[in-house]
């Protein structure tokens, strides 16, 4: 496979090893999933906008034109919003990580501007044991010793790790532009997701981490990621004619453990 070079930090890129490519699928991003300092969270905002931006900018010059740029982002944009359903028609919300995914999305404009087609996903909670929210949760599970987080009340929007690929890859192939949810049609509040899993496990799910257990253990990741209440519906791909194939949680876990 061939390698083109780049260095969003430095705002380099092969511009050569471009040539001839027709699609740009841009996954960068500092991890979220480690205790925010002002530092660390300065690193999340700028790893996923200068790299958003400088291929953005860069495609936007090149000839022939590309015919689409596919950017990850993530539900965090819609902020904490309750029992509120949510589709791509919705407001954006307010906090970090709203604030980081509005930024997000805008560095991909000088794409859009020059007649590309851009596409930003806006992505749940993707189901896969070697990384991500579910390989944390799978170890207290395993020991017997998981349950409910905060009040569990919460929304968590979810997607197998089979739906998110082949939803790139629909996204690639169809006409699809614009914000674009990406989560299964099934979103589960924390209660009920954590039920699953001990299901999936054959575990017990009795043991509860309490809210300030949460902000005590991760601090302020912790507050947006595992008790903010996202319920997202993914309008847009089901207009389109995506079919999930794993749309029911206990299905999909089961399929995430076993992979």
């Amino acid at each position: 496979m061939n390698e083109i070079a780049w260095s969003p930090e430095d705002g380099s890129i092969d511009v050569d090893g471009l040539q001839g490519v027709d699609a740009v699928v841009n996954l960068s991003g500092a991890t979220i999933g480690r205790r925010w300092t002002e530092q660390r969270k300065a690193e999340i905002l700028e790893s996923r906008v200068s790299s958003t931006s400088l291929l953005a900018r860069t495609i936007a010059e090149l000839e022939p034109r590309f015919s689409v740029l596919v950017c990850a982002g993530g539900v965090g944009i819609y902020g904490d919003r309750d029992d509120e359903v949510l589709t791509e028609e919705s407001t954006i919300g307010s906090g970090f990580l709203a604030d980081v995914g509005a930024a997000w999305e805008a560095a991909s404009e000088p794409a859009r501007a020059a007649g590309i087609r851009v596409v930003n996903f806006r992505q749940g909670i993707a189901l896969s044991r070697d990384g991500g929210a579910l390989e944390r949760l799978l170890t207290p599970f395993k020991l017997g010793v998981g349950g409910r987080v905060g009040s569990g009340k919460q929304w968590w929007s979810w997607v197998s790790l089979d739906d998110l690929v082949s939803s790139y890859r629909f996204a690639l192939e169809s006409d699809l532009a614009g914000p674009v949810n990406l989560a299964a049609p099934n979103p589960a509040a924390n209660v009920q997701f954590v039920k699953a899993l001990g299901r999936a496990l054959h575990r017990p799910t009795v043991f509860p981490l309490p809210t300030f257990a949460v902000k005590a253990a991760f601090g302020e990741m912790g507050e947006h990621v595992l008790l903010e209440s996202q319920r997202v519906l993914p309008a847009r791909l089901l207009d389109a004619g995506f079919a999930f194939a794993y749309p029911q949680l206990d299905a999909a876990l089961a399929r995430a453990i076993a992979a």
